[in-house]
């Protein structure tokens, strides 16, 4: 699932008239650079949430992948991340499915990491394995990171007044019995994050490679310069 039903108010005012996911880096549509990780390991069938400017995202990725992509409509009202996936659970079906933001981007280092993400998902030790960038050195951030990750692979939030060694990157693989009980209505993704931690069922995946974190204009010529500076 590629979440990409968000306003993208830190963008504007780019996204005064274009939609977030259609802002382009490096030549391309942000959510070229997800589809093109997802064809990389063939998935086969890509559910796309919509809200603000919803007809703009829907005509482009059904140009881009055609039949493979579904529609999970929120033009009516937007459900934050996590209600988003809630909705979406009908056409995603009951195995693991990947969940991206609609701006995930980073530049690969010497393993591929979508790859390893999901060969590296055992349901049997957690419910969701995130991909994780180190806070310190990701392209275009300046926060705090989110998680600490311990030597089992297990994760923690970052404790108050200090910088966590590692920010989620946008992707990860989910069982959706996570949702079993969720809140109806508008919530975000974190609300599950919270209660996995506390079951010891969230984990991680350090990146291979560069994160780069587009979240405002400013953000696009700095990622652009470090991705053709990684092709040259």
């Amino acid at each position: 699932m590629v979440l990409a039903a968000g306003r993208g108010t830190r963008m504007r005012p780019l996204t005064a008239m274009t939609p977030k996911p259609l802002i382009e880096v490096a030549g391309k549509a942000l959510i070229d650079h997800v589809f093109d990780r997802l064809d990389a390991v063939d998935v086969r069938r890509i559910v796309v949430n919509v809200h603000y400017l919803a007809d703009l995202i829907e005509v482009h990725v059904r140009r881009r992948a055609g039949d493979r992509v579904l529609i999970s409509d929120e033009r009516k009202a937007a459900l934050d991340t996590g209600g988003g996936i809630v909705k979406a659970l009908p056409i995603l079906g009951d195995a693991p499915f990947v969940v991206a933001n609609s701006d995930t981007f980073w530049i690969e280092g010497a393993s591929a990491n979508l790859p390893r993400l999901l060969s590296a998902f055992d349901p049997d030790k957690m419910d969701a394995l995130l991909l994780l960038a180190p806070t310190v050195g990701a392209v275009g951030y300046d926060g705090s990171g989110d998680f600490e990750l311990s030597t089992d692979g297990r994760l923690k939030w970052r404790r108050e007044r200090t910088v966590a060694p590692f920010v989620y990157a946008g992707c990860a693989v989910m069982s959706p019995s996570v949702f079993d009980g969720a809140p109806e209505g508008k919530f975000p993704l974190t609300t599950i994050f919270n209660r996995l931690i506390q079951e010891g069922r969230l984990h991680g995946l350090r990146l291979d490679g560069l994160w780069l974190h587009v979240g405002t204009p400013g953000a696009i010529r700095e990622a652009e310069r470090a991705y053709f500076a990684s092709a040259a």
